[in-house]
């Protein structure tokens, strides 16, 4: 992502373009400007962040983004690149694909374990990457995080963290361990991240959207953690909860479940119509149509949220 870019990022998203910064130059948290942290900090909305599996998801995320002509961040995660057997080829097609688009798009490294696989995608040109040390010791998590904020930051990228736990990685939709607030600012000041990702009651792949958050935690959160909060597992909460998320202090959304749900419905309906269909293009060019029209509404969705639904923030605590 270029500087341009990054500052149409942030002026579309409601923050004066004279707080961009560089990358490498401190921004207003001390660390360098980045799509997940500067944009996520802006007053006017949560931003959307949906992940990329295939071409046609890539593609999608573009369309709807460009539709709501609304800045996005488009996800690959260490999933997805075991799917595809290499981060490059998902990775070079996602960063085409947003380089071309008509409003600012940026390129996330989702849940990443592996220490090597987030120094190709900062080699590959990232604008931010997620370490995901939740499942370690507290101090080892806080240990490695600070190393990948190291390298991240030398270059001007982003990190995202994760502390606590939050459901549905092994398949199970437990409610997992609460982040607790006076540990995730410790953890944000041990570490340097831009943005923290938080367990509040949301769990990863579900199908159902019956989640429910815990909103006072999230505002507990919101004032205490001074970088923005990411909400991951949100296929699984509706949308009036999400703004409710939104306006407690939620600055980024995590999407990927509920988005393949609707591409996959649509493929399905298609070939139910014609099961003669051999040609791929017949029914995944409809699969691509939903997934964007469902990437626009959600953009509406995250956009309004803090826009029609204001929640006062208590002050920060010392």
């Amino acid at each position: 992502m270029t500087k341009a870019a990054t500052t149409d990022l942030l002026a579309a998203l409601g923050r004066s373009a004279s707080e961009a910064t560089t990358p490498g130059q401190a921004g207003t948290t001390g660390t360098p400007a980045s799509p997940v942290s500067a944009a996520a900090l802006a007053p006017a909305s949560a931003i959307g962040a949906f992940n990329v599996i295939t071409l046609e998801s890539a593609e999608a995320i573009a369309a709807g983004a460009e539709s709501a002509g609304r800045p996005v961040i488009m996800q690959i995660s260490e999933n997805c690149v075991r799917y595809h057997g290499a981060l490059a080829p998902i990775a070079g097609a996602t960063l085409a694909i947003a380089a071309a688009a008509s409003v600012p798009i940026a390129v996330h490294l989702d849940h990443a374990t592996d220490l090597s696989l987030v120094d190709e995608a900062l080699e590959l040109g990232f604008d931010s990457v997620m370490y995901d040390g939740a499942h370690l010791p507290y101090a080892e998590n806080c240990a490695t995080t600070a190393e990948v904020v190291r390298r991240a930051h030398r270059r001007g990228i982003g990190v995202e963290a994760e502390l606590g736990e939050i459901g549905g990685k092994d398949g199970a939709h437990a409610p997992g361990v609460r982040t607790d607030p006076a540990e995730a600012v410790d953890f944000a000041a041990a570490t340097g991240v831009d943005a923290l990702a938080v367990a509040v009651g949301s769990s990863h792949a579900m199908l159902e959207r019956t989640s429910r958050l815990d909103l006072d935690l999230i505002t507990r959160l919101a004032a205490a953690v001074p970088v923005p909060l990411v909400l991951h597992g949100s296929s699984g909460v509706p949308d009036a909860e999400l703004e409710r998320a939104i306006g407690a202090g939620m600055a980024k959304i995590n999407v990927s479940t509920h988005l393949g749900s609707v591409f996959t419905g649509a493929v399905r309906e298609t070939l139910a119509v014609d099961p003669r269909l051999v040609d791929p293009r017949k029914y995944l060019a409809p699969g691509r149509e939903a997934f964007a029209a469902e990437v626009t509404r959600l953009l509406a969705l995250f956009t309004e949220a803090r826009a029609h639904r204001p929640l006062a923030k208590p002050a920060r605590e010392a």
